[in-house]
């Protein structure tokens, strides 16, 4: 296909021809009806290799796919990402995240290998070693550099259960400070807070085990289960400490049934014990069927009056953070997920040489900030995440302007491989892919 729209004279950009309301983002990107759109459909796990702990699988394979083949042999990925529907080239080209981050990196940190088709039909595999420039430039590309056609992935042992600690915590400095210690503890293999509200937090660490104590165990993915985080905020308000053992593929995708807390907003009634138990196995709604059934007039009344958003700060500006947050946009609960990032050449790296322990701060839901406006209040979080060296996730809108955007992400191997493999003519430079300001 690459090469057929290179013997047409390539007139316009390319870009995969997978619709815009399959994606679990939010975004509807309009380039699908000006681009030439490359059918790719491939959605299959090639290969496990137990011995060399490696994964290999085409791009559209997803989440719930792979935990549904790996912990049925005993293996797992270090970094799962918690929505069943988020397929491994989204997470490589965008980002992905989960709560094992602290100890392993984002999802492109697990990955080994990519099999990319280029701009010019050639077909290439980028490893560390092997076409190293490329290999560090894909992650956060979002399909400006070419198309992904396969990556490999490393694969661990898996356990059958997470032994998960629920500690409530007040006061913001006390909640940053144990969140920090914990997400210190390498021993943790999981870790991750919800804020309820500025100074009540729930922080919950884990570590995979194959015993349970049968009076513990907890099936929190059975569709009567009450969502996980409301479930969470009752320890917050007893008041109580807690330890459960919940299966290891229910506690992966703990927040997919209410996809965190925004099931709320669409079906305020949703965990009303009654209907969770009568349809409780109807939920979640795919989040493609929600775009793909809402008008333009619902879907900008939506903009406005709601955020979804994962900002990448350093821990030591956690605090700070919170506040800012608070204050421009005034979301609860608020997603904490800590990760390492490490020092690499690419788009997303630390500022100094060294590792960096950072945190995605995640809010999803009605803003309840006065006068709330959409386009100023992100400009202000933005402009806030710039200054502490910190990343917006790609996924969501974006209002940067294209001095702002590079300022935020180091383009310089981005723009350097643009121009080497020939991506100007057949790809948008990815602030034009995503920003707001670039498509409107």
């Amino acid at each position: 296909q690459v090469r057929e729209w290179k013997e047409q004279g390539s007139k316009t950009f390319m870009c995969t021809g997978r619709p815009g309301w399959l994606t679990v983002s939010l975004r509807v990107g309009k380039y699908k009806k000006t681009h030439k759109n490359i059918m790719i459909n491939l959605m299959d796990i090639l290969e496990v290799d137990t011995k060399k702990q490696i994964v290999r699988v085409e791009p559209l394979v997803t989440m719930g796919q792979v935990t549904a083949l790996l912990t049925s042999i005993g293996w797992t990925l270090p970094v799962l990402p918690e929505l069943d529907d988020l397929t491994v080239g989204g997470l490589i080209m965008g980002t992905g995240i989960e709560s094992s981050s602290h100890k392993y990196g984002l999802f492109q940190h697990i990955c080994t290998a990519y099999e990319l088709v280029l701009a010019d039909g050639s077909f290439v595999r980028c490893t560390p070693t092997e076409n190293s420039d490329l290999f560090y430039a894909v992650p956060w590309s979002c399909g400006t550099l070419g198309f992904l056609v396969a990556a490999e992935i490393r694969i661990i042992p898996a356990k059958k259960y997470v032994k998960l600690r629920f500690e409530p915590v007040r006061g913001l400095e006390a909640i940053c400070d144990k969140f920090t210690h914990e997400s210190q503890r390498l021993e943790n293999h999981f870790v991750e807070g919800l804020l309820y509200s500025l100074d009540e937090a729930v922080i919950m660490t884990g570590v995979m085990t194959d015993e349970a104590e049968p009076s513990k165990l907890n099936s929190i993915g059975n569709y009567y289960k009450p969502w996980f985080f409301k479930h969470v905020e009752n320890y917050l308000k007893t008041n109580q400490e807690g330890l459960e053992y919940i299966p290891l593929r229910h506690y992966y995708h703990r927040h997919t049934r209410s996809i965190f807390w925004e099931l709320q907003d669409i079906i305020p009634f949703g965990n009303n014990p009654i209907f969770r138990y009568l349809f409780g196995w109807m939920v979640p709604p795919k989040i493609s069927l929600l775009k793909l059934t809402q008008g333009e007039t619902l879907r900008k009344l939506y903009e406005q009056h709601h955020v979804v958003q994962d900002m990448l700060v350093p821990m030591k500006c956690l605090p700070r953070a919170l506040n800012t947050f608070h204050n421009d946009i005034h979301v609860y609960p608020i997603w904490l997920c800590p990760f390492i990032l490490p020092s690499q050449p690419g788009l997303v790296h630390p500022k100094g040489d060294e590792t960096e322990l950072y945190v995605d701060i995640g809010a999803y839901g009605e803003p309840r900030v006065k006068h709330f406006e959409a386009r100023s209040c992100m400009r202000q979080l933005e402009k806030f995440v710039r200054s502490v060296h910190g990343f917006q996730m790609l996924y969501a809108d974006c209002y940067m302007n294209r001095e702002e955007f590079w300022e935020m992400f180091d383009g310089s191997l981005y723009h350097e491989l643009r121009e080497k493999l020939g991506c100007q003519d057949a790809f948008p430079e990815v602030y034009d892919k995503i920003c707001k300001a670039a498509r409107h």
